[in-house]
């Protein structure tokens, strides 16, 4: 029998391991954003039981976003605006904590902060245009990038909940995912985005010929996935997630990222590992959430 001891140790554990890693995705102010997002009051944009709420307030939403992350760069031209507009490497969480933010306030928050947040992302999309290193020029406005930054992340998201969330949609609800994915894409000016999983599947297929793996692509992914700054706490659990996003990647994105494809590994091991890690940050989360009285979301 495990001592009453032990099992406090062991949780406490899991709760700061499930902490460090929630605070980089979320950031420091995540708990509290959160706290304002569900306690707004208004209509919001979904119902209670739309399937958009379950995937993003799922954990392994984790998952979905590093995978995103990984894909959208394979675009030059999307590529070209984080490298050139986002100093990930001095702030490497804070397009991943200002993703997690707006997800959040769309998805769960009143239907007057989501368009306050859908203006403000418009606003900075304006302000991000450049040329690339091939020089061509590219604009965050542009609506051909919105579009591929769109299907990327809900191909992840969709993705990750499918292997790795508390409980996976059904092929009706997955069409509805996207569905409901589509009302936040319009609002930010995707034309025509798609509203079925078999639409995603052929949107994304359609970018294929314009992908590639840029040297500017490689280091931000090297970075991502090895180099990222972790207190030692945290680096185990990371590793994790980074493994099981690298899992999901599609096979033809991993030479020209040079990531590995260790399929048995991937599996066998690295799923494991990826439900374990999902699970942990998952535990934790209900328990402060419990706590607070209050599901809170992950997105």
């Amino acid at each position: 029998m495990t001592s009453p001891r032990l099992r406090i140790g062991t949780e406490s554990l899991r709760t700061r391991v499930a902490g460090e890693v929630f605070s980089r995705v979320a950031g420091t102010r995540g708990p509290a954003r959160r706290e304002r997002i569900l306690r707004a009051e208004g209509e919001r944009w979904f119902g209670e039981d739309r399937p958009i709420r379950r995937v993003h307030g799922d954990t392994a939403m984790f998952v979905g976003g590093l995978r995103a992350l990984l894909l959208q760069s394979l675009h030059p031209l999307a590529m070209a605006g984080v490298a050139d507009h986002s100093d990930y490497r001095q702030d490497p969480w804070g397009r991943l904590q200002r993703t997690s933010y707006f997800l959040a306030v769309t998805t769960f928050g009143s239907a007057q902060d989501a368009e306050k947040a859908v203006a403000a992302v418009q606003a900075v999309h304006r302000r991000v245009h450049g040329t690339a290193p091939d020089g061509r020029p590219y604009s965050a406005a542009d609506p051909h990038l919105l579009r591929w930054v769109h299907v990327a992340e809900i191909d992840s998201f969709l993705t990750a909940h499918q292997r790795y969330g508390a409980a996976p949609l059904s092929p009706a609800e997955c069409d509805d995912y996207v569905l409901d994915a589509s009302l936040v894409a319009s609002r930010l000016g995707v034309p025509d985005p798609p509203r079925t999983r078999a639409e995603l599947a052929h949107q994304l297929a359609g970018f294929r010929d314009e992908l590639e793996g840029t040297p500017e692509a490689r280091a931000a992914a090297r970075y991502l996935l090895v180099r990222a700054p972790l207190p030692a706490v945290a680096r185990v659990p990371y590793g994790a997630l980074v493994g099981a996003a690298v899992g999901l990647m599609p096979r033809w994105t991993r030479w020209p990222l040079r990531l590995p494809y260790l399929p048995v590994t991937e599996a066998t091991w690295g799923r494991l590992a990826g439900r374990g890690v999902v699970s942990t940050i998952r535990w934790a989360t209900a328990a402060r959430g419990e706590a607070a009285g209050e599901a809170e979301p992950a997105a």
